[in-house]
């Protein structure tokens, strides 16, 4: 076993790479630790390029292991790991991100990256070391690849940047930004913010490449000692001589075509124009009965090819776009609330053909979400989630639950609304968004942003401040990097031909999220902060659009949406109002039609869409909480005559005065008369007046009276004679 460590400091943290310890029949593995968080990367391709296909079939995963934070699964009926957590699944995003632009476009062999969080400490968060030990295991491996790349994290605490902040840092940071590059350029970008300016954006995008390239030469160390010479393509003559006549037919009817068609601003008249050439070349290559049909897909390819190269001319050289556009111009914006009748608020945007609708659903507190991965416990009170469905381009298209892309973008959208949301203590809702795509012709992501933000107002939702979004491009020449486009509200011809898909979303204010996508190797960060600033004057010009549609968040919740009533009791009766095995707590809520949450704290809320059940829910947890103070009174029920327990006489009625409180009125209490028996006066069932005389609280026993609401009997005078003449009988007095 040849094991090699190697060691460094990042942010005043140890950081070990161990390599040939794990996993030795990987092309290429390692595991890197951080603190005490360690993860395993390893790297695999297939021997032989994957037929039939015109894409570079890349795989990742990001497998999260309940113990390395040493937890069970807490369902009761499957304790192994399940598909994919949500933040499993966005951060093997990330790292396909950041690492899919390294890959050569034309290579068709299978690559699969798998990172496995071994140890979690709560402390370091395993993204920055799990981005690490990719770009090592891919760097060390013979898989063509041009990295390597390293990622950090910035957050930004009381005004300072720090660097990979440990997980109680992040939650104090108004930023937290992760930043993917390699030594000079910038790869990929993720960032959540609480409307932070561009310039301070910016800023902290300077302060993590800064310290990304003091990484490299310990990275470049790593790979040069240890490293396994890259794998080099074998020539197939025979292929090669088929794919140039395969071009050469191709390239005869592209040039007989009007390509021009193909950037109609109109998507559906686009795809027209793509598939009647797409049409002539298949018959001109099945003509020729030499061509298979695997090069007839190649030949397919060359059209995309074409498509691209002819894209490029028209922005660098001949300063347009596809649909007429100026460079830093949007498509037309249609903003519109309250479209869905008895929905809690709808929101419907609309840029160019991409259209959506967002929709909002207010619950009660205990709607949260339950959160049980490895490095959360707690619940969710937002929840924004996306659908793309086949309809939206035209495609027939299965529904099969959400993609990885489904759940990236639901994400990022989470992301940018999250910092203008009501504190849960001035709005206690549970809320979920669903951001439903009508149509998509390029930045539905943002849209759904849009949307939301229109929903969340018509719901009445007290939000900071209305969020939009963006996504902006480039076009960048082959040949000189420094002869650039950037295009502002990129379409789907631009993003699919252009390099740069540079997503930014934020208030009036200051950015709240961005996600940055690139094709090629890396883009300057002089690109970097200019498409920051030109991404502001679009997202203000949306924001006036959106304003016309609502203008301010709505005064009152839907009529439809549930109401909270809260309420404070003393933390130590919570027990009194859940009861045994939660029987009371369970009584009130079937018999009132509410739900009830109660917090540690004593905090009791109350959800109901009838104010009647919740005031009535509201009066039995009050009358539970109370204490009986004496002179008070009540009509209660009597729920049990008390017998001595020697004697075998009655000697008294419990009465419940209040729900779970009681107390015994004794049988000299109960009327003025003497009562021979309690039972002859009052039985079980009975509804009985009664007022408090005495309180216990140290044993608990309260004493009622009946006779102290009862009219006394009249005073006889004894002194002087009657009517008749006779004397006046006095009291009568009775000893045992």
């Amino acid at each position: 076993m040849n094991v090699k460590t190697f060691d460094t400091e990042v942010a005043g943290r140890k950081l070990s790479v161990e390599v040939g310890k794990l996993a030795w029949q990987a092309q290429g593995a390692c595991t890197v630790r951080y603190g005490d968080t360690v993860v395993l990367a390893t790297a695999v391709a297939s021997r032989q390029p994957r037929e039939g296909i015109d894409y570079f079939p890349l795989m990742v995963d990001y497998e999260e292991k309940l113990y390395a934070a040493g937890k069970i699964k807490g369902s009761r009926f499957i304790k192994r790991e399940g598909r994919a957590t949500d933040e499993a699944v966005l951060t093997a995003r990330l790292i396909d991100r950041s690492i899919r632009p390294l890959f050569s476009e034309t290579q068709r062999n299978d690559v699969q990256v798998v990172v496995t969080v071994l140890s979690y400490d709560a402390i370091n968060d395993p993204v920055f070391p799990a981005m690490l030990a990719t770009s090592i295991a891919l760097g060390i491996s013979p898989i063509p690849w041009m990295g390597p790349l390293a990622g950090m994290q910035v957050g930004r605490v009381e005004g300072e940047w720090v660097l990979n902040p440990t997980i109680e840092a992040k939650a104090k940071s108004d930023l937290e930004l992760f930043l993917s590059g390699s030594a000079d350029e910038a790869i990929m970008i993720e960032a959540g913010a609480k409307e932070v300016s561009e310039s301070d954006m910016y800023e902290a995008i300077e302060f993590s490449a800064k310290h990304i390239k003091k990484l490299f030469p310990f990275i470049e160390d790593i790979i040069k000692k240890v490293g396994l010479p890259k794998a080099t393509a074998t020539v197939d003559e025979e292929k090669e001589a088929m794919r140039a006549k395969v071009k050469e037919k191709v390239d005869q009817v592209l040039a007989a075509s009007d390509l021009a068609g193909c950037f109609n601003p109109d998507k559906s008249k686009m795809k027209a124009s793509m598939d009647e050439i797409t049409d002539k070349i298949n018959e001109t290559l099945k003509e020729d009965s030499e061509v298979s049909k695997d090069m007839r897909s190649m030949g397919m390819s060359m059209i995309d090819d074409a498509l691209v190269k002819a894209f490029k001319v028209l922005v660098l050289e001949k300063g347009g776009r596809p649909d007429n556009r100026k460079f830093d111009e949007i498509r037309d914006l249609t903003a519109e609330v309250s479209l869905l009748p008895r929905t809690h608020g709808s929101g419907l945007f609309s840029r160019g053909e991409t259209q959506v609708l967002s929709v909002v659903t207010l619950g009660s507190p205990g709607d949260e979400q339950t959160l049980d991965t490895m490095e959360e416990n707690g619940t969710k009170k937002y929840m924004h989630h996306y659908n793309f469905p086949g309809y939206s381009v035209g495609e027939v298209k299965p529904l099969r639950g959400p993609s990885r892309r489904d759940i990236g973008h639901g994400a990022l959208a989470e992301k940018a609304l999250i910092p203008v949301l009501p504190l849960n203590a001035d709005f206690p809702y549970t809320i979920r968004v669903v951001s439903e795509v009508m149509g998509s012709n390029g930045s539905s992501s943002q849209a759904s942003i849009c949307g939301s933000t229109l929903s969340l107002m018509d719901a009445g939702v007290p939000i900071k401040a209305p969020v939009a979004g963006i996504a902006m491009g480039l076009v960048v020449d082959d040949d000189n990097k420094d002869n650039y486009q950037i295009l502002t509200d990129i379409q789907g011809m631009e993003d699919h031909a252009g390099h740069m898909d540079f997503k930014i979303a934020g208030t009036k204010e200051g950015i709240t999220a961005i996600q940055l996508d690139i094709k090629l190797g890396g883009i300057s960060y002089k690109v970097v902060s200019e498409t920051l600033n030109k991404a502001k004057e679009a997202r203000l010009k949306i924001l006036e659009v959106m304003k016309s549609a609502i203008a301010e968040v709505r005064p009152d919740l839907s009529q439809y949406a549930p109401r909270i009533t809260a309420m404070q009791i003393d933390p130590e009766k919570i027990r009194d109002v859940i009861g045994a095995g939660g029987k009371i707590i369970n009584e009130i809520i079937d018999t009132c039609n509410v739900n009830i949450d109660i917090e540690q704290d004593g905090v009791v809320m109350i959800t109901s869409t009838e104010g009647e059940g919740a005031a009535r829910a509201k009066e039995w947890i009050e009358n539970i909480v109370k204490d009986l103070e004496v002179g008070e009174i009540y009509e209660g029920e009597v729920v049990k005559i008390v017998t001595d327990r020697n004697k075998g006489t009655e000697i008294g009625a419990i009465v419940q005065v209040l729900p779970g409180k009681d107390g015994m009125v004794h049988i000299s209490q109960i009327s003025h008369e003497r009562t021979e028996k309690v039972s002859s006066v009052i039985k079980v069932g009975d509804k009985v007046k009664v007022k408090v005389m005495e309180v216990d609280k140290e044993k608990g026993r309260v004493s009622l009276s009946m006779k102290e609401l009862l009219p006394r009997p009249n005073v006889v005078n004894t002194t002087g004679p009657q009517e008749d003449g006779k004397p006046k009988r006095g009291p009568r007095f009775f000893k045992k």
